[in-house]
């Protein structure tokens, strides 16, 4: 028996949970989560709120199986797990601020997503502490959260000595939209159209996840050809991104070159998805149940022409990245995520892969049509803004084949298998898929005339944002915006 398996032998199945298994666990069971994340298996990939319950999305690396753990907590209280396990403290405080549940032993009380601003304008305000630093010649630098460009908001409060970073403590919530709370009793089609636009960088991956969890609750499967459309227009979002970031770490570096033809690379990319699928970044297109738009007269030659244009252009900015000494000496040794770390938080992606966790969701939980697909997963241990780097060329590579692989076969056939509704008890779905960052989980709860009861979607900045603190210590602060490119957490996708 596996860890996960004991863990879910010790609680009441939830009948109506797709394609994996829920169980509700008694206290004691949910309080020795906490120390078994803390060893390493299984790992946290998710924990909300839901009303007076806490669910915790479980996941076994070894084996591949995922779960969903679940606590009553009819007094508004439940054992907190981050006590034990740190990766769990910012969803802990994000699951009092939107539902009023706390954990009890929770390390850190302070609100999360909440800035005091949600109650009645004549609240006071209470001054964020930020945690504190003590040693000689210590300072504090207070960056954002409104920053030069155009980019989201989120503070950054570094203390330094001289340059050099002593802590950094990050406080996001900015760009919290309430996404989750417009989608409670919202039709399924609304609710997908709200999904695309949690992080308008991820559109496609969103909108994908969320339609597999509503298609799992309603035991529906999407036609193959909307599964191959699906496919081609995901790697279309992770090379327009992939293209976009490469350039824009070079940037920070003071490589303008690189920059400029990266984001060639990437607006080819975007004005081919248009002329396609109706739309730079593919928003509406998938929907519950298949795709809402097919490729039109001349989309599969545009692409086709896309990838054998960047299959000749990129291996020649990979050549002048590689060759350039005043790149390297930025990226190669700095910014370093060690792997018990990446694996500590289940960091997925890039950041993820290039510490040496080897976790893609298109490949260790397999969804059509990748299974049919054939693509590798590239892994480094450095840990550095460069191995971060690498990780994006090698994928930017797998997907320029899994386009070819997508078009070459692409079946033909119906769009979309219409969502009908049903009677009894609401049904429950979940999925994970892979956007250009990693991992998106989507759960949800259905009732039977096709509305949301509730929807949770959890981005993989979620359990990259804390470990950028941790990562940056020890470095120069001039180094902070090229560390934090390599990253590219979401603002967004992670303050719903």
């Amino acid at each position: 028996m596996t860890i996960l398996s004991d863990i879910l032998a010790k609680g009441r199945p939830a009948p109506s949970h797709r394609p994996w298994p829920r169980v509700t666990l008694d206290v004691e069971a949910w309080r020795q989560l906490g120390p078994q994340l803390a060893e390493g298996r299984p790992t946290l990939c998710g924990l909300w709120a839901d009303g007076n319950k806490v669910h915790a999305a479980l996941l076994d690396e070894l084996t591949h199986e995922l779960a969903v753990v679940t606590l009553d907590c009819e007094d508004g209280r439940y054992p907190s797990i981050a006590a034990a396990h740190p990766p769990a403290l910012r969803l802990e405080r994000a699951a009092r601020d939107l539902f009023g549940l706390t954990a009890e032993g929770c390390p850190d009380e302070r609100p999360w997503l909440d800035h005091g601003r949600w109650g009645d304008a004549s609240d006071k305000v209470a001054p964020y502490t930020f945690l504190p630093s003590e040693g000689e010649a210590l300072h504090q630098l207070a960056v954002g959260p409104v920053h030069a460009g155009i980019i989201e908001p989120g503070h950054f409060r570094f203390t330094i000595n001289g340059e050099t970073i002593v802590r950094l403590e990050a406080r996001l919530g900015y760009a919290h939209k309430g996404v989750e709370d417009l989608m409670s009793g919202a039709g399924l089609d609304h609710a997908a159209r709200l999904a695309g636009r949690v992080s308008g960088d991820s559109t496609v991956a969103y909108a994908l996840a969320f339609s597999r969890a509503a298609e799992a609750a309603l035991g529906i499967e999407a036609p193959p050809r909307a599964m191959y459309l699906r496919a081609l227009m995901a790697e279309l979002e992770r090379l327009a991104n992939h293209f976009g970031d490469i350039g824009a770490i070079c940037n920070d570096a003071a490589f303008a070159l690189m920059h400029a033809q990266c984001g060639v690379l990437r607006e080819n990319v975007l004005r081919a998805a248009h002329a396609s699928f109706g739309h730079r970044l593919m928003k509406e297109c998938i929907v519950p149940g298949g795709v809402a738009a097919d490729l039109t007269k001349n989309g599969a030659e545009r692409i086709r022409a896309l990838i054998a244009e960047a299959g000749r252009q990129f291996p020649e900015l990979i050549e002048l990245y590689d060759n350039t000494a005043s790149l390297q000496d930025r990226t190669v040794g700095a910014g370093i995520l060690k792997p018990a770390l990446a694996r500590q938080f289940g960091c997925g992606g890039y950041v993820g892969r290039a510490s040496g966790r080897a976790f893609d969701a298109r490949h260790s939980l397999p969804y059509a049509p990748y299974g049919a697909l054939t693509f590798d997963v590239p892994v480094l241990i450095a840990g550095d803004i460069d191995a971060r780097v690498w990780v994006r060329i090698r994928e930017v590579e797998q997907s320029l084949s899994l386009v070819r692989q997508i078009l070459d076969r692409l079946p033909e056939g119906p769009l979309r298998a219409e969502p009908a509704p049903f009677a009894g008890e609401p049904r429950e779905g979940m999925a994970m898929v892979e956007g250009f960052r990693g991992d998106i989980l989507v759960w949800l709860r259905l009732s039977g005339d096709l509305r949301i009861e509730r929807c949770h979607l959890r981005d993989p900045s979620w359990f990259q944002w804390p470990v950028l603190e941790n990562v940056v210590e020890g470095n120069i602060v001039a180094d902070f915006p090229i560390c934090n490119k390599s990253f590219n957490c979401a603002y967004s996708g992670h303050d719903l």
